[in-house]
């Protein structure tokens, strides 16, 4: 009883010897059981995973936001077990989108060297500052993910007349066959050097704030880069396994990330993924996308109103 209580007032964020001694203090007292919380994350998670489907966005988008503004755990174990939710979704899905070539590759390697690298760099800022600045700059950015997804319309197919210097150096060109139309398609990108420098963004984001960058990831790739929307989510979805990897490493590290939130959160994500996956065929996607960008806003000002002491 005392253990457990010790690992759920480190997950809340006392930590070390102050954690065991008011586990201790409080083995005597009424509480609830040991899987109560584990179990909410569960149920709950299953739900999200469900949505996050529907609407075409990654889990640990909704994921992070939501659980660090209404459940009792500290920003830092929320923004671990968010990069190990990210994580799964991503490592589930990567082989089968390399093995039909809507993952590319030449066009993801590059990106994960900068993204990884940065995504690093910003998992270590984000837990160097203090929690209640990261919880407002979290805020800041979960609003304007949410007007990013209101805003942007992606392409199927850019146009792109000419590859530039980099993009032919790297390679970053391919054929896809697209079952939907029966056509085969070829692709390149442009503006290649831009689209670089926005992922040193991307990742420091990726990484401070424990979200997966697929929301970042797509935008770039296909209306900057020029790659097909379908090669473009693919891609998105493998850089995941790489850049959500990095960040990953430092906050294990740092021993923020408990099994008990980040087990019953990837169970459940995935679990509500397959339902979803059911489900998208008869939902209304344009419903379910402006009920997730009301979400995100609601979660958003949340967030920014924790931070604030508000």
């Amino acid at each position: 009883m005392s253990l457990m209580g010790a690992v759920f007032a480190y997950a809340t964020g006392t930590g070390g010897d102050q954690a065991i001694a008011e586990a201790a203090a409080a083995a005597g007292a009424k509480s609830g059981p040991w899987w109560m919380w584990p179990g909410i994350l569960l149920v709950f998670c299953f739900v999200l995973g469900i949505i996050a489907v529907l609407a075409g966005v990654g889990g640990g988008v909704l994921f992070v936001p939501l659980v660090s503004g209404f459940f009792p755990f500290h920003l830092d174990f929320v923004r671990g077990t968010g990069l190990l939710v990210a994580l799964a979704g991503a490592l589930a899905a990567g082989p089968g989108l390399l093995k039909r070539n809507m993952a590319s590759l030449r066009l993801a390697l590059p990106v994960a060297l900068i993204a990884s690298s940065c995504a690093i760099v910003g998992a270590m800022i984000g837990l160097a500052l203090p929690t209640n600045v990261t919880q407002i700059a979290l805020g800041g950015t979960i609003l304007f993910i949410a007007i990013l997804l209101l805003v942007s319309k992606n392409s199927a197919l850019p146009v792109v007349t000419k590859q530039d210097a980099i993009g032919v150096a790297l390679g970053m060109n391919g054929v896809f066959f697209d079952a939907a139309t029966n056509e085969r398609i070829e692709w390149k990108t442009h503006r290649t050097l831009p689209g670089l420098l926005l992922f040193i963004i991307i990742g420091l984001m990726a990484g401070m704030f424990g979200l997966g960058a697929g929301w970042a990831n797509v935008p770039v790739l296909n209306l900057m880069m020029g790659a097909p929307l379908k090669v473009a989510v693919g891609t998105s979805k493998f850089l995941l396994s790489i850049t959500d990897t990095s960040a990953a490493w430092i906050y294990l590290n740092q021993g923020c990330v408990i099994p008990l939130m980040a087990i019953p959160s990837i169970i459940g994500l995935m679990a509500g993924s397959f339902v979803g996956v059911r489900l998208l065929a008869k939902a209304k996607p344009k419903f379910i996308r402006y009920m997730v960008i009301g979400v995100l806003l609601f979660a958003g000002a949340r967030s920014l109103m924790k931070g604030l002491g508000i």
